[in-house]
């Protein structure tokens, strides 16, 4: 950035206020949802156990879980508590990228710009809040890429980044994208520091061997990663849209299938400024100094490398691994290089006009967003219903979806009183395939449907309507149970029920 005056100073300082503000909006806003329940479950295991544990899962190493137990460790398991760990690291997340900006001496337009493309999107605002590992992924790749371009600029902190990637790399395995994209940059840019690239690499791959070890003895016994990721689509036209939405929309995320995929009021007017903004940039290409090109190429390494890898993988092996979340080191590399076209537009008059038009749109998706009514999910509804349960009066709770059981036994798991009954196979349930139990976790029981035959307990389901015809209830009525008056849950014309039966 050449701008240095006082100004200055104190709009980017505005800005780093504005990043962390909307890191804390809403953040309570919605319950812990499945996957944040995981986390909350591993790092409530014990040191001797806890990798073990998250071994079994098979798909994410095991940094987060242990942050997360220290973490918990001082403060608690408060709603609030746990939702600023995550936050926080978006927050350290703005150290990094602008000293990536920096490093690439960028003016000052462009790492505004590329600061606002980061501060408003939707999905890093997403997962700057959720209880999972992503907003750490970013934060590590971020430093993993700054320091790649100091060493690759001044030869410099080869071990710091050796460090970082270590980290990066028992974050999520995503992590080895960003490190193998820095080994086919250093061949591109400098050959002559590949062998201190290829070290570090060596390093970080031999320090990762205890934890490849430990998941192959786990896949050995459940080796189902359909199970994990079976469910993600393979990246077809409309998921790579969809993916394109995700990497530019500002506020917006889709967080259920309930919801529209983009709020197409602001993201069809944001492409086409885009769009009009890099057709005039490669126009101009040859006008572009040699350092502004070697940072585009740069940044296009860095976002379209990890992206083809992920695509071609994701079509040539039994499982795509496809996903805006696991796709998150490629945000901010994203941000900077459409801030970067968009700045070097040679005709002002179009640049002043991209700029402006691009605020109103931020200011105006701010606006919708604050005046959208608060989403519904449908796993907060068993966390209330489970209020509705006297925790010292010992009960079965008998339910038919993984996603059920799981909410409702992180409900009751500080007491032996209630037991969670996971009824399988039964005809006509709406299931959700996407959520399994833990492996290796056995405080929910499995059974058939003929497993009832307890005088009273309860049952808690979901369907679109109360109806004593439709299973569970016409097979709990066969059996000349009493059906009592239920407890339910309206969300999104999906109904969740809780409801006492008895002999």
């Amino acid at each position: 950035m050449r701008s240095n005056d006082n100004l200055s100073r104190i709009f980017i300082a505005l800005f780093f206020v504005v990043f962390i503000l909307l890191r804390f909006w809403n953040l309570t806003g919605s319950c812990l949802w499945f996957d944040e329940l995981f986390s909350v479950h591993a790092a409530e295991q014990s040191w001797r156990n806890i990798f073990s544990f998250v071994a079994q899962d098979l798909i994410h190493p095991p940094l987060f879980y242990v942050l997360l137990k220290l973490w918990i460790s001082v403060g608690g398991e408060n709603l609030y508590f746990l939702r600023i760990f995550p936050a926080l690291f978006a927050i350290v997340s703005l150290i990094p990228f602008s000293y990536l900006c920096r490093q690439l001496k960028f003016e000052f337009p462009s790492f505004v710009l590329a600061l606002a493309f980061f501060t408003f999107n939707g999905a890093l605002i997403k997962y700057s809040q959720e209880v999972r590992m992503y907003s750490l992924l970013l934060c590590l790749s971020l430093f993993s890429i700054w320091l790649f371009v100091r060493f690759l600029d001044l030869g410099k902190n080869i071990w710091i980044l050796t460090i970082i990637n270590f980290l990066l790399v028992y974050t999520h395995y995503f992590g080895w994208l960003v490190v193998i994209t820095e080994i086919l940059a250093i061949l591109y840019f400098q050959r002559i520091k590949i062998r201190q690239i290829l070290t570090m690499f060596g390093i970080v791959l031999a320090a990762y061997i205890p934890w490849i070890l430990m998941i192959f003895r786990s896949a050995n016994i459940n080796a189902d990663l359909g199970q994990n990721i079976g469910w993600i689509e393979r990246p077809n036209l409309f998921v790579l849209v969809k993916s394109v939405l995700n990497f530019l929309e500002p506020f917006y995320f889709q967080q259920s299938n309930v919801e529209p995929i983009s709020n197409f009021l602001f993201s069809i007017p944001l492409l086409i400024v885009l769009f009009t903004g890099i057709a005039f940039y490669f126009a101009g290409w040859k006008d572009q100094s040699e350092t502004d090109k070697r940072n585009f190429l740069f940044l296009l390494i860095f976002t379209k490398i990890p992206a083809w890898i992920v695509f071609i993988a994701s079509w040539i092996l039994p499982f795509s691994f496809w996903g805006t979340r696991h796709l998150i080191i490629l945000f901010a590399p994203t941000a900077i290089l459409l801030s970067l076209m968009l700045n070097k537009v040679e005709l002002k008059p179009l640049k002043y006009l991209i700029f402006s038009v691009l605020a109103i749109i931020f200011a105006g998706a701010f606006l919708f967003q604050i005046q959208r009514p608060k989403p519904q999910f449908i796993w907060c509804a068993w966390e209330k219903l489970a209020e509705n349960i006297d925790k010292d009066q010992a009960r079965k709770i008998y339910v038919f979806e993984d996603l059920v059981a799981y909410h409702f036994w992180f409900a009751f798991r500080d007491t032996d009183k209630i037991l969670v009954v996971r009824v399988k196979d039964v005809p006509e349930m709406i299931e959700d395939k996407a959520y399994f139990l833990p492996r290796g976790f056995d405080q929910v029981e499995t059974a058939d449907a003929n497993v009832f035959n307890e005088n009273r307990f309860y049952v808690a389901f979901r369907d679109m309507k109360w109806n004593e015809f439709h299973p569970p209830l016409n097979i709990l009525k066969e059996k000349g149970y009493k059906i009592g008056t239920p407890k339910e849950i309206d969300v999104n014309g999906l109904k969740a029920f809780l409801v006492e039966v008895s002999k």
